[in-house]
């Protein structure tokens, strides 16, 4: 019975499923679908704290802190001191960051038709809303 009707199991199957179909889209650009995530979380016009990249990516900071190492050694996300509170950190796109991103997009894109065309009928904007639901009541 709990094969068959757990909610959870299934959303745990599908969620890897659909994982690594991002990370197969993404691989000729060297990213995971994580990465690309995490990437395009700080494409944006002022450096971001740590703890708000982790609240809106749902992960423990230990964890970002962790997921940012691979990305900075690529040259591709600076983590700067906050000049407002030199125990925090900031982190930023690099200019190669920003081309890594643009060099992803149409793959991302193309991992995306896909995705909504295997929903069949599904109304992906629906699913979203209910999953954000479920994230908001985490």
């Amino acid at each position: 019975m709990v094969r068959d009707t757990c909610l959870c199991l299934h959303v745990q199957r599908a969620a890897r499923a659909l994982a690594r179909r991002y990370d197969h889209a993404l691989r000729p650009v060297r990213l995971t679908n994580g990465q690309f995530s995490l990437l395009m979380s700080l494409n944006r016009a002022s450096p971001a704290a740590i703890g708000d990249v982790a609240n809106l990516l749902d992960m423990d900071r230990t964890t970002l802190t962790a997921s940012l190492k691979p990305l900075a050694r690529r040259g591709l996300v600076e983590i700067e001191i906050d000049p407002a509170d030199r125990r925090g950190r900031r982190l930023r796109l690099t200019p190669a960051g920003h081309r890594l991103l643009r060099r992803a997009m149409p793959l991302w894109e193309a991992a995306q038709q896909e995705t909504a065309r295997l929903l069949g009928e599904s109304d992906p904007q629906k699913l979203r809303g209910a999953l954000n639901r479920l994230s908001a009541g985490s």
